[in-house]
């Protein structure tokens, strides 16, 4: 009689390996050799069961499909009257004795070691293994989902603050027929389109919003910034668009002119009557303003400036609104009198006339298609002897006298020019609040579409959602802490400009670049995450995530190139480094090392380096100590290593460009504690229960992930072991699983248009 499981049911002990060695190819043609000498070896089987074992681990001949199917039922009615085997030989005795007695107590105490032996040498996981094998199991990732533990309204009003009145009414206009978000894909009709869309913001008079009230404005500032960010919910060339001629054109008018221009052209420009750009990029020169090298040279005979262009590449160049629709524009040149160089000053030059026509003198270039933000009219600009009257100069900090003479209320020049790029700051707050904008963009839809996109899941169960794996909470949830924590730092930014003090410019000018950098960077990781996380669904022009990619690629580079602006930054921290010690006598020069050195025993001690309590871990005080401690040690490394450099007999010069990589960590490590402050002091505003236990997990995981990153650092630098960081890690992914649940909420409480949201997978009926 032939052998069978059915006839010799002793043998059904190894049905689970066997149906695990050809399920999905688990086990390769080694670990089949290690099975058949195991079978080899167990001299309770006779000559003719181990021949018969062995055909059923052929690796040239695998069983029949129904022959695995019958493997599988018969462990499927295992699990149905026991639940929890214990590992893989459990299963098989069960399975041998399901009908009758087949292997006694006494051989099952002989077969447990060496079956043990086997599984080990085959590297199975009994509890994972078995875990696939049951057919009633009932994950822990398969059902977690959505739930709502907090009220989304008040988080929204907590986002909005005092703007929320001109944010709605901004949603509302951005959310009517007339903007829908039909983008042509001919670029000449998407500026059209674009320029038409800016006409109607100006008609609501949205354009006036920051100039003086006496002018026709509303006077504020803040309001303005709002508008900005808002708007690039909707069409990024649009928020550019609107942003170079009521800000960069409009507001260099307001900050670098005086009474007679503001009477002139502030109310033209806000209707757009009069449109315009800002002319002071070159191609050669880039972000080395006080290198440009277009001139205006003042004629006092005829009371007059004549603008040139000297060379090829001293153009003026990616100058917005001045392809197709630009009027007059900002120029910055070298003001010339007499042949000698007064620095650069700021002209209004006419480059068009009301009909259109490209003026004499003027050439303009069209910059053609870019990566993004094609609904934008960039220019190239040349001048040849463009004569504009006297009054053209923006004479605010700077004049030319009656007798022909420069003069000027700020006596250095390298003040005056910087007093002169500081009013225009406000540039430098629009662009990472748009930018933040995009990101809150691209995180609702990744998230939303996490939510509802199912993939994988256990063995013959239900496939499930992708933003329960804890990968891809890692790679979304931080990113949306980032979102919360950059929101409530550009808020503390722009009140502090719109509340500054002439003292204080210098500062905000600095925190200001910084976090231009920090947002601008920020987004363009989020956005890369977002379309990966979405699979080929994010890489669809209909889910909108290229858009904003590529739009906002050029943020990292725009009102200043990101790298430049932290190197600016750097420098600030370095000055107040330095005039806090200028400021010290020996004895509190000696105070303050020795508080720095106690400082550095309490935080370094064993025990709170190696401190891994999740309390300790969750506590404020030492994640404000643990970003200040980084902050202090980059600033003063960094100020002992330039002046040692000086001191060995390289050039100042030399010195900057050597300690450059080490100036981008000076400016990183002062925003990462000036972000998590502002996250500290907007929690503590927070009444409503949900909603802080919600923030709070975002907070916690905003300042552990920043840890995390620059875990390297800390752990050179002996501020925590390595069992710490370890913790830190865990906890991140912890607060990323926590999280999870509100992520669709959080995004809502961004409370974006539906029609600005424009993604297909975000869509309730949209293919999932």
């Amino acid at each position: 009689m032939d052998i069978t499981f059915n006839n010799n049911p002793k043998l059904s002990i190894l049905i689970p390996i066997f149906y695990l060695a050809w399920q999905d190819d688990f086990l390769n043609k080694r670990e089949f050799d290690s099975i058949n000498n195991f079978i080899n070896n167990q001299d309770w089987f006779t000559k003719a069961e181990k021949e018969f074992l062995k055909t059923k681990i052929d690796y040239t001949s695998p069983p029949s499909r129904s022959e695995l199917f019958h493997w599988q039922e018969k462990i499927d009615n295992v699990f149905k009257k026991h639940p929890k085997p214990a590992n893989l030989t459990e299963l098989g005795i069960l399975i041998a004795n399901e009908e009758r007695l087949a292997l006694t107590d006494e051989d099952i105490k002989r077969l447990a070691g060496p079956f043990a032996e086997m599984e080990s040498e085959l590297g199975i996981m009994s509890k994972e293994i078995l875990s696939g094998f049951n057919p009633n199991r009932n994950t822990i990732t398969h059902k977690y989902k959505t739930q709502q533990s907090f009220d989304v309204d008040l988080m929204t009003h907590l986002l909005d603050g005092d703007q929320a009145k001109v944010i709605n009414e901004i949603k509302a206009l951005i959310s009517t027929p007339e903007f829908k978000m039909d983008i042509p894909a001919d670029m000449m009709e998407y500026r059209e389109k674009v320029y038409e869309w800016s006409k109607l913001l100006a008609q609501h008079g949205l354009g006036a919003y920051a100039y003086p009230k006496e002018h026709g404005g509303k006077g504020d500032i803040e309001g303005y910034f709002s508008i900005m960010e808002t708007l690039s919910y909707h069409d990024l060339s649009l928020v550019i668009k609107f942003g170079v001629q009521f800000g960069l054109w409009g507001m260099s008018i307001l900050s670098l002119g005086t009474e007679k221009h503001y009477k002139k052209y502030l109310k033209d420009i806000a209707s757009l009557k009069l449109p315009g750009g800002f002319a002071m990029t070159e191609t050669h020169h880039g972000s080395n303003v006080k290198g440009v090298k277009t001139t205006a040279v003042y004629n006092h005979d005829e009371r007059t400036f004549i603008i040139n262009t000297p060379e090829k590449y001293d153009r003026k160049e990616y100058i917005g609104n001045t392809a197709n629709h630009g009027e007059m524009v900002t120029v910055f040149a070298k003001l010339i009198i007499n042949n000698k160089d007064y620095g650069v000053n700021a002209f209004i030059v006419p480059i068009r006339d009301s009909n259109k026509n490209i003026l004499e003198g003027v050439t303009i270039g069209d910059c053609g298609p870019k990566m993004g933000l094609n609904g934008v009219d960039n220019g190239i600009i040349t001048f040849k002897n463009v004569v504009i009257p006297y009054e053209n100069m923006l004479d605010r900090f700077a004049q030319v006298n009656e007798n022909g003479e420069f003069e000027s209320p700020i006596p250095s020049d390298n003040r005056r020019f910087f007093t002169m790029l500081g009013t225009l700051v406000g540039g430098r707050i629009g662009i990472p609040r748009s930018a933040l904008a995009a990101a809150k963009t691209g995180l609702t839809i990744a998230i939303k579409y996490g939510d509802k996109r199912r993939q994988f899941g256990p063995e013959d169960g239900m496939e499930v959602p992708i933003l329960n794996y804890r990968m891809h909470q890692l790679r979304l949830m931080p990113y949306l802490a980032n979102a919360y924590a950059i929101h409530f730092g550009l808020q503390y930014l722009t009140k502090r400009f719109v509340n500054r003090t002439e003292d204080q410019m210098q500062e905000i000018e600095a925190l200001a670049a910084g976090m231009k950098s920090y947002s601008t960077w920020n987004t363009r990781d989020t956005l890369q995450e977002c379309r990966e996380a979405c699979g080929g669904k994010g890489y669809l022009s209909e889910n909108r995530i290229d858009d904003l990619k590529n739009d906002t690629e050029i943020y990292t580079t725009f009102e200043g190139d990101n790298t430049v602006l932290m190197q600016l930054t750097a420098k600030n921290r370095l000055g107040e480094f330095r005039k806090q010690f200028g400021e010290m006598n020996v004895s509190s020069i000696f105070n303050y090392v020795l508080n720095q050195a106690k400082t550095s025993i309490t935080e370094k001690n064993p025990f709170a380096t190696r401190n891994t309590d999740e309390q300790h871990l969750k506590d404020k005080n030492f994640h404000l100590h643990a970003f200040q401690y980084r902050e202090k040690e980059i600033v003063s490394s960094a100020a002992r290593r330039f002046k040692k450099l000086v001191d060995d007999g390289l050039d100042t010069f030399d010195a900057a460009n050597v300690m450059h990589p080490h100036m981008i960590q000076i400016s990183d490590s002062y925003l990462d504690r000036v972000f998590l402050e502002q996250f500290q002091a907007k929690l503590a505003t927070v009444n409503d229960t949900g909603v802080k236990e919600v923030l709070d997990k975002l907070y916690n995981l905003f300042a552990l992930n920043k840890i995390a990153e620059h875990k390297a650092w800390y752990l050179e630098q002996g501020y925590m072991e390595g069992v710490k960081t370890k913790a830190i890690r865990k906890l991140v992914s912890q607060l990323c699983w926590e999280i999870r649940q509100d992520a669709v909420p959080l995004t809502d409480a961004f409370n974006i248009p539906e029609s600005c949201l424009a993604a297909i997978i975000t869509n309730k009926s949209g293919e999932a």
